[in-house]
Formats: structure tokens, C-alpha cells, sequence
């Protein structure tokens, strides 16, 4: 790590590769910001998820950020894709690759779609320190029974990147997720509020203990982890604005229905939060498609003022 606190990378090693774009950014203290592709192969429908890519990253370099869009292409995990590479996850079937299918994916030369967990390892890995994404992964309802928690929070505890999320889905356990991360010793801080958003909701009706302000605020924030914590990521939780977000009325409403159809067909352990998410799209027409783009959107434009705030504050301690 350079003493500066921004780590930096080769192009180049034998476990993963970084685009020439990223690693000139990185190599010059540019701001970078992560972004990971299971949004794009699996969150959203052909041909739309091609588009929603390339506005993504279109979205960072109009503020003069450089998209990193991680992903696994026939083997090789790759911190930045060409356009080719864009194409490819939007249009390919590709696995859901989180970080423990990293080695395997390798070793067969094949391609797979980074989820929160393996996107925020690679780029943590790459000296990436910011990354964007919808929601947050988290403890699943009933894991006390069934110990269903994703691994997107143990990767957060290790990968000293700081995440941008509006929260975590509603039908995940929102009060044991913000327990875990706290046994985890990973910071959450809400984007001008303390109420955790829901993702597709701005609130939750949770309390977390600290707010920031502004970007320059969380780039300190994280200065401040480099200096005294033992590696650990950054949660920043950015609820979508109100007049954004899903009418909570039409929320319960589906939710409800979704959880009683799952329990109607006997849907169980790992098998139920997919079939809630693809029953929440059915139900609602497409409406929770459309907001999970706007959230999608409003992340990564937050990332990438939080990406200028830390590439400033670091050209100014240098």
C-alpha cells in the first residue's frame, strides 16, 4: 500500500487483470470507482441491461471518474472491461460468481458475472477503493434456521473498499444484516440520514448511529479507517429520494403476497429470496425494475463524487 493509503496494482499478475484505463487512473491517483456486472446478467432483462451498462459507466466518465467494471471472462478476473467486455455479460449466460467461485472459474477458463461479494474482493485486491452497486446482500429471514447469509458482508470485513448501497432488499432481514456488520466491525454510515434505507423503499424504520454529509466527509471517513482500522470496508447507505422510490402502499402490498407465495409452494432455505425477487417483478408490472434502475443510478453517482473526494484528499496529502 502506498503511504498515501491508495494502494495501487500491476495491469497485470497471474490472478487477475486490470484494464490499461484503470490502472493508468490508479498508477496516476485518478478517481476510480467499481462496478460490479451480476446487476447487468442477471439483474436486468436483454436488451435493456446492455444499455443500463453503458450508462452506468457513462454516468462516471462525465464526471471524470473511471468506470471498473469487474467481471470474469473466460477465466481471468478483469478490474475494467472494453466495451467487447460490456457486451459480453449483458449478453452471455454467465454463472453468479461470488468470491469462492473465483479459483474454479479459473482453473476451467470460465466466464461468470461478479456478485457484491467477488466485485468488492477483486477490486479491494486491484487497489480500488470505491464501488457502487443497487443493494447490499445481507442475513437472510429465518437464518437462524437455515444459517442463509450472503457473502457479500464477510468480503466487506476484508476487502477495505467502501460500498455504495440503498441499503438492503426488504425481504431480507434488515435488523440482523446491521447486527452482523457491526460483529464485523464494518462502519455503516447513511448519506444524510440515519434511518437505513430498504432499497426500494428510502427508509426502514432502523436506526444507524452516523451520517455524513457530503463526499469530502466520507473520504475522510476512510482515511480514518486506514489509519485505524484492520481492513475492513465501508458500508454508505444512500437512500433513493422519496419521490423516487417505490410507493410503500404498493411495497407491502406485493411483498406481502410474494412471501405468501412462497410459502404456498413450499419454497425453502436458499431457494426464497430468488423466488420472492422474481415474483416482486412479476407482481408489480416491472415497477421494481424501474426503481432499481433509479437506484442503480443514484449510486453510482454518489460513488463517483465520493471517488473525486478521495483522489483530492490524497493529491493533497501527498
Amino acid at each position: 500500500m502506498a503511504a498515501d493509503g491508495n494502494p495501487k496494482a500491476p495491469a497485470q499478475t497471474e490472478a487477475f487483470r486490470v484494464s490499461d484505463e484503470v490502472a493508468e487512473a490508479l498508477a496516476a491517483g485518478r478517481p476510480v470507482v467499481a462496478l460490479e456486472s451480476t446487476i447487468i446478467s442477471h439483474g436486468l432483462p436483454r436488451p435493456r441491461n446492455l444499455e443500463a451498462a453503458r450508462e452506468f459507466e457513462a454516468i462516471l466518465r462525465d464526471a471524470g471518474v473511471t468506470p471498473a467494471t469487474i467481471a470474469v471472462l473466460d477465466g481471468i478476473p478483469r478490474i475494467g472491461l472494453d466495451d467487447e467486455g460490456v457486451r459480453r455479460i449483458a449478453e452471455e449466460d454467465m454463472t453468479k460468481a461470488s468470491v469462492r467461485d473465483l479459483p474454479i472459474l479459473s482453473a476451467k477458463g470460465a466466464s461468470g458475472a461478479t456478485t457484491v461479494a467477488a466485485t468488492a474482493y477483486l477490486a479491494g485486491r486491484a487497489g480500488v477503493r470505491v464501488f457502487a452497486t443497487g443493494g447490499l446482500g445481507g442475513v437472510h429471514r429465518g437464518a437462524s434456521d437455515t444459517f442463509d447469509e450472503s457473502a457479500d458482508l464477510s468480503a466487506l470485513a476484508l476487502s477495505g473498499v467502501t460500498v455504495v448501497s440503498a441499503g438492503v432488499k426488504s425481504v431480507l432481514d434488515i435488523p440482523a444484516t446491521l447486527e452482523r456488520l457491526e460483529t464485523l466491525s464494518v462502519p455503516v454510515v447513511g448519506y444524510r440520514t440515519t434511518d437505513f434505507p430498504s432499497f426500494w423503499l428510502s427508509t426502514s424504520g432502523y436506526t444507524i448511529d452516523w451520517s455524513v454529509e457530503d463526499t469530502d466527509e466520507i473520504a475522510r471517513v476512510m482515511r480514518g479507517q486506514d489509519l485505524l482500522g484492520h481492513g475492513q470496508g465501508i458500508v454508505v447507505a444512500n437512500p433513493l429520494p422519496a419521490d423516487q422510490q417505490w410507493d410503500p402502499a404498493e411495497h407491502d402490498r406485493v411483498l406481502a403476497t410474494a412471501f405468501a407465495a412462497a410459502d404456498a409452494a413450499g419454497v425453502s432455505g436458499k431457494a426464497v429470496t430468488p423466488f420472492l425477487l422474481g415474483f416482486i417483478v412479476e407482481e408489480s408490472g416491472g415497477r421494481s425494475l424501474e426503481v432499481n434502475l433509479d437506484i442503480a443510478r443514484n449510486n453510482v453517482r454518489l460513488a463517483g463524487g465520493i471517488a473525486l473526494s478521495w483522489s483530492a484528499l490524497n493529491s493533497a496529502a501527498a
